[in-house]
């Protein structure tokens, strides 16, 4: 059976709602949750969100996670990020691959994401939609389920206030997860 074509405006929909997330901070905000005691820098790590494909190249997405350490109790907080426990790729790209894969095979999940410019193996694909998560909240669009966390990017994507990149609170707001601590 051949694919349909993918409409070029949903690959750019995709490809700008993963951009987005390109260079994004988290940061552990407030008090120690074990102790309650104070917080200090400790490192910055960069983290791969995804990766995605245009013109036979391929972009690494990476997300900076800034660790803390409490002054009282000697713990290292790691801050929410835009990731599902677990799982090394961005949720939104998890989402995407559980809604497509309601309707299609693991491996067909695949062959469209690289339409859209998104590079995922099946068999991560199939790790991502077997993962004991919730499924995301999608919307019926171009004749497929996307999940609105990708609108939500998109939206925040094409905002004013976003030039160059994203504010990590307003990802984690867009991937409905909840904000960073």
């Amino acid at each position: 059976m051949r694919l349909r074509p993918i409409p070029p405006i949903l690959a750019n929909i995709v490809h700008s709602a993963i951009q987005v997330c390109n260079g994004t901070h988290y940061f552990s905000r407030g008090a120690c949750r074990s102790c309650g005691g104070v917080l200090s820098g400790y490192d910055t790590r960069s983290k791969r969100f995804a990766v995605i494909c245009d013109d036979d190249r391929e972009h690494t997405v990476e997300v900076f996670i800034h660790r803390a350490y409490c002054r009282s109790c000697g713990r290292i907080l790691v801050p929410e990020g835009p990731f599902y426990p677990g799982i090394r790729t961005g949720s939104p790209v998890v989402d995407l691959c559980r809604a497509l894969s309601t309707t299609m095979s693991y491996g067909r999940v695949s062959a469209r994401l690289a339409h859209m410019g998104v590079k995922v193996d099946r068999w991560s694909v199939r790790a991502y939609c077997q993962s004991p998560y919730i499924p995301p909240p999608t919307v019926a669009a171009f004749g497929m389920d996307i999940p609105l966390s990708i609108i939500s990017l998109s939206a925040l994507a094409g905002s004013p206030g976003t030039a160059g990149c994203a504010q990590g609170d307003d990802v984690l707001f867009a991937c409905y997860l909840p904000p960073g601590n």
